[in-house]
């Protein structure tokens, strides 16, 4: 499909996490967060390396004691992607991750104690090159914003971002990216189009705690869809109550969706009614659970019947059109002489989906952290 997307992206800093661009136009960054006990090296290091090979960019890891600082270190030595330590309240244990080659420290300025711990914690981030996520939660304002505001709105979860902000400028510090997280939907949207308004520093985005794999899934869509579209966020997590790796996925969807980044396959697929001619729906699963290895992007149309399937074939990379037994086959737009058996159509077009692949990317290595997208 020719059709480009019209996304203008909010203007802002850069930042890096590992090797990972964040902001100024850098493709933006899906990243997930372990839900294994951080002490648990082998299972930890285990899902981190299941997001990996799901294309995350970014994996955070929750680091609450110094004994997870200690098991930090090791899993930093078996993977490959940058790591961020989410950490809370404890100064101590974001120097210790510092010193073990953390790539991001996802912690608040203002929780960790007094200026001195404060100023210690940010000179250690600029002396290491290390970046800083301020991270603002719907459910967890202080005590004062809360009293103040009576409840999470958009300026209470600004405002407390703003104090960190504050207090990072006043260390002439920059190098950082803001949430402004919450749980519903229009509270997050307001809450990020009040902040963008505000700084110039990249933005994370998230509709946090956002609940099972469907349900949360639809919502961060919905939340995060209407953010990116006014060109809003740099990087982003999906929150879900599911296997990490979900996340991940959710994420990439909802950017090739938007034209914004595409990785893998884009199917273009029917809901299939009376008129198919093969099992639309059984094909589809299939060829999404066999091609989840690829990266390049291409758009593939798979449709059960000649009254849509023509069109849609005719703006894709690779198009399916059902017909009686044998199903029309298009490729760059045009029908091709070759007819598909519809017995046998998953073999038949998995091999074409990784030829046209190997046509388009002959190493199957297209960085897709190199397309910027201004």
């Amino acid at each position: 499909m020719q059709y480009e997307s019209p996304i203008k992206r909010r203007p802002s800093s850069r930042i890096y996490v590992g090797d990972v661009p964040i902001g100024d136009g850098a493709p933006i960054a899906v990243q997930s967060m372990t839900n294994t006990r951080t002490t648990d090296v082998a299972a930890t290091v285990a899902q981190i390396k299941a997001l990996e090979n799901v294309g995350a960019d970014i994996v955070r890891v929750s680091v609450p004691t110094m004994d997870a600082a200690e098991a930090f270190r090791e899993i930093k030595r078996q993977v490959n992607v940058p790591l961020v330590a989410d950490i809370h309240f404890d100064y101590r244990i974001a120097l210790k991750v510092a010193e073990y080659g953390v790539d991001c420290l996802r912690i608040n300025p203002g929780n960790i104690g007094n200026e001195q711990r404060i100023r210690s914690v940010v000179d250690c981030a600029r002396d290491n090159n290390i970046p800083i996520r301020i991270g603002v939660n719907g459910g967890s304002l202080e005590k004062e914003i809360q009293v103040k505001y009576g409840e999470p709105t958009p300026a209470a979860l600004v405002e407390s971002a703003m104090r960190h902000v504050d207090i990072l400028d006043r260390l002439n510090f920059d190098q950082f990216k803001v949430s402004v997280k919450a749980s519903d939907v229009f509270l997050a949207v307001d809450s990020y189009r009040l902040l963008a308004k505000k700084i110039d520093q990249p933005l994370h985005l998230g509709i946090t705690e956002a609940g099972g794999a469907r349900a949360g899934a639809v919502k961060s869509s919905v939340g995060l869809g209407m953010l990116l579209a006014e060109g809003i966020g740099d990087t982003l997590r999906i929150s879900l109550a599911a296997d990490p790796v979900e996340e991940i996925k959710v994420g990439f969807d909802i950017l090739k969706s938007l034209r914004i980044r595409s990785r893998g396959i884009n199917f273009i697929a029917c809901p299939s009614c009376s008129r198919q001619e093969f099992d639309v729906i059984g094909t589809v699963n299939a060829l999404e659970q066999r091609l989840e290895d690829m990266i390049t992007p291409m758009d593939v149309s798979i449709i059960g019947c000649v009254v849509n399937g023509p069109g849609e074939a005719e703006v894709s990379h690779l198009g399916l059109a059902g017909s009686n037994k044998k199903s029309a086959f298009y490729e760059d737009g045009k029908r091709q002489k070759e007819r598909f058996d519809n017995d046998d159509l998953v073999n038949q077009l998995e091999a074409k989906i990784r030829a046209k692949a190997a046509q388009i990317d002959p190493d199957n290595r297209i960085d897709v952290n190199l397309i910027d997208n201004k």
